[in-house]
């Protein structure tokens, strides 16, 4: 008796409802059962958010799809699959632009004629989000697949429920629908900047974020300069209860000595020259939310004992002023230097770093991040595809490698840099607008690095009567690679064994012998 496909596909979907996978996990086993059902050349799955649709998952399409965000008024194909209840397929001769033009794995130019369509995914009657199918066989999909769509489209709005169940369990029990309704109504008035990523790394920051975010606990952002402080400090605001509150910003270094103090607490009427009116300082516009100060460590040593009285009692003065003024503010800081050197070295007043670093939280630099430089890259280009005018913006398969190669000592705000500066480069290098623009490794302009997956050159190990036995000079070679990977996946031995492409009980057996395992 011949197996029905659709069922053949959906059952282990069906069987995964009942167990506690991980977002990324869940999805990619939904894109491979779609995949299997409907042969093509690329699935993804996106969540509406707003006007913007983001890529949750994605199987057969660059890696760097799941940094866009797809703003739906600029997308018509998009635009078109939400506006029908069911699923959707383009004719072949269709001239609507495509969004993953440039995009599909194998196939780097522009999609001329090929097979799409694609489905709303509804749950409990809202529009969440759009599975997408794409085919380089241009007659690849009929009428049957679009039934056969629509079927498999109820599972995977099911396995998105579930996953969203899954999710909201595992969040903070106490207060949970008082804080959802508060998040709702704060992302509603003020959307955060979005922290994107999915390293180890980026999640664990993830993870304290939320975690320290339910609090009122003064926390102290470090990290070096351009690894995105100021959005760490958003998204912790956006996760406490102060959300429906004011996020006042102040960079401390941006300002002259003299105009430091009457920032933070205001003035009076002749309280110096140029005081011409009264005024509310950023701890008064704060009063109920949260203020962020930036480069907290620039701060002249005087107005830091004046910070400091304010974070004890929640009194302040203005300046000019004799009058007491009480405020109640979650301060967030941050620095890129080190505070606590600072102390030691007598620049910053260790009872101010003590209260303002009740919950340190360090954000990690780009280089340490792996592979989250190719989804950021992606949010940046799709940023400049719209700027630009452009219909695909993408990176060649050398500039992704490029990228993963670089160091990026001004991490992620240099890497935007980048990206905005290739885009003109390699713009202004076409005679006429192309379709789509690529971005190589010649645009970008890094310098050359040794990848770290191959060898050194030999002369680097030493010559003639230096020369180091190739047994011992391999052995080291190994140790530095399998250690530096370890400390990339926090000593994770599974990750490790994945990043460098070796089986994980081999991996432990050659680790055993180098040392680097007990």
């Amino acid at each position: 008796m011949t197996a029905n496909p659709l069922l053949t596909a959906l059952i282990p979907l069906v069987a995964d409802l009942s167990r506690e996978l991980s977002e990324v996990e869940r999805y990619r086993r939904l894109l491979l059962a779609l995949r299997e059902l409907l042969p093509c050349d690329a699935v993804a799955l996106l969540r509406l958010e707003g006007e913007v649709l983001v890529p949750l998952a994605v199987d057969g399409l660059s890696a760097d799809t799941l940094g866009r965000r797809f703003k739906i008024a600029e997308h018509p194909r998009l635009q078109a699959l939400l506006a029908q209840r069911g699923p959707t397929r383009f004719a072949m001769d269709c001239g609507l632009p495509d969004p993953y033009d440039g995009l599909v794995e194998g196939h780097r130019g522009h999609l001329e004629v090929h097979d799409c369509m694609g489905c709303p995914l509804y749950l409990q009657d809202q529009l969440w989000g759009l599975l997408t199918l794409d085919s380089l066989d241009s007659a690849r999909f009929g009428r049957v697949d679009l039934d056969t769509l629509a079927a498999f489209a109820n599972l995977a709005a099911a396995a998105v429920m579930a996953n969203e169940r899954i999710a909201q369990l595992l969040r903070r029990v106490e207060d949970e629908h008082r804080l959802a309704e508060v998040y709702k109504q704060a992302a509603d008035q003020h959307r955060p900047r979005e922290l994107i990523g999915q390293s180890p790394l980026h999640k664990r920051l993830q993870e304290e974020i939320a975690l320290v975010g339910d609090s009122e606990l003064t926390v102290l952002i470090s990290g070096e300069t351009g690894v995105g402080k100021e959005l760490v400090a958003e998204a912790v605001h956006a996760a406490s209860a102060r959300a429906r509150r004011p996020l006042i910003s102040l960079n401390c270094a941006a300002l002259p000595e003299t105009l430091v103090e009457s920032e933070l607490f205001g003035h009076v009427r002749g309280a110096f020259s140029g005081a011409v009116n009264e005024r509310s300082g950023k701890f008064e516009l704060a009063d109920g939310g949260t203020l962020f100060l930036d480069e907290v460590g620039e701060l002249p040593v005087v107005v830091q004992a004046k910070l400091l009285r304010v974070l004890q009692s929640g009194q302040l003065q203005r300046v000019g002023s004799d009058r007491e003024h009480r405020v109640n503010v979650r301060v967030l800081a941050a620095s890129n230097r080190d505070l606590a050197e600072e102390v030691r070295a007598g620049r910053f007043r260790a009872d101010l770093y003590h209260r303002l670093s009740v919950y340190p939280l360090k954000v990690p630099a780009l280089r340490e991040r792996g592979r989250d430089v190719l989804l950021l890259a992606g949010y940046f280009l799709e940023e400049n595809r719209s700027r630009l005018g452009l219909r695909s913006l993408r990176l060649t398969g050398d500039g992704q490698k490029a990228l993963l190669a670089h160091d990026w000592p001004g991490n992620v705000r240099e890497l935007e840099h980048l990206i905005g500066r290739a885009a003109l480069k390699a713009l202004s290098a076409c005679a006429e607008r192309p379709r789509i623009l690529s971005i190589d490794s010649q645009a970008l302009d890094l310098p050359q690095h040794v990848s770290a997956a191959e060898p050194p050159p030999p002369e680097a190990a030493g010559a003639g009567a230096d020369a180091v036995p190739l047994r011992e000079a391999v052995d080291a070679y190994q140790k530095q690679l399998i250690g530096a990977a370890l400390q990339r996946h926090q000593h994770k031995w599974a990750d490790t064994a994945r990043e460098l492409g070796v089986d994980r009980a081999n991996l432990m057996r050659l680790a055993r012998r180098l040392g680097l395992k007990s």
